[in-house]
């Protein structure tokens, strides 16, 4: 057992892609949360009924191909799919016309993460948009296999790093949005789990207000893309909870709303 294991805890918060590689290795219930924004477009999408493929950085021609062997579209970058009329990483791209179509979705940190852990018994998207909802679809596969639950908060990364520098930047947003889910899990917590569980209990209140001037909100902000910030922080507005099927995503709860 690893000297910083949180192994004697049934739910556990861990950060980005080595956090996803260590609950895949566990075998662990894992929730990847990227709110600004690949995990609230996943959400987002999954919950007009499009299907998700996630693909790893960077949006290249191995990305268009594999996009071609799937059926499916490459969703472009946010800038130039605005300027096409096509989704993109936007969630608020995705509406009722894209039901049944497929799409392969890079990102730098979300689809990075869920590539690694796409091994686990149960990988779900998390954020803010189905904190709830997400938590009940957990509760209920722990209970059913008897696997430990980890949230993997994506994080950000850094510009112009330097030699020996982390490239991992923890991101505020994300914090948030695994504290949300954590708040409505069962079983025992690890102390990191709390402290996340406590930051969002005392950041609810103000929640939108504080991830609109956030570090990644001004991001993105001053790129042009303000409804993204609004509408990836509202609490609970979907009951979609994608969950990893083969090798794309589907409604773990179906069309129940």
């Amino acid at each position: 057992m690893s000297t910083f294991s949180q192994s004697p805890y049934r739910c556990r918060v861990e950060w980005g892609q080595r956090g996803a590689r260590e609950a895949a290795e566990r075998g662990d219930i894992t929730i990847i949360v990227d709110v600004l924004s690949f995990s609230s477009t996943v959400v987002t999408a999954v919950n007009v009924g499009a299907i998700i493929f996630p693909h790893p950085p960077p949006l290249n021609e191995q990305a268009r191909t594999y996009a071609g062997q799937k059926g499916a579209e490459l969703i472009l970058g946010r800038a130039e799919a605005a300027r096409l009329g096509k989704p993109s990483l936007s969630p608020g791209s995705f509406g009722p016309v894209h039901s049944g179509k497929k799409f392969v979705l890079c990102s730098l940190n979300g689809a990075a993460c869920t590539w690694i852990a796409s091994k686990v018994p149960a990988l779900l998207i998390g954020c803010l948009l189905n904190a709830s909802a997400v938590a009940e679809m957990a509760n209920r596969l722990q209970l059913e296999t008897g696997a430990d639950i980890t949230i993997v908060p994506c994080g950000e990364q850094w510009n112009h790093v330097q030699d020996g520098e982390n490239l991992l930047r923890p991101s505020m947003e994300d914090y948030l949005g695994a504290g949300a889910i954590l708040a409505e899990l069962k079983g025992s917590k690890s102390p990191e789990a709390e402290v996340c569980i406590g930051a969002f209990h005392h950041a609810e209140p103000n929640i939108r207000e504080l991830i609109w001037d956030c570090g990644s909100g001004r991001e993105l902000r001053e790129r042009g893309f303000e409804e993204d910030v609004r509408h990836c922080a509202r609490l609970n507005v979907y009951q979609a909870v994608p969950l990893w099927f083969h090798d794309h995503f589907v409604n773990a709860f179906g069309n129940r709303e």
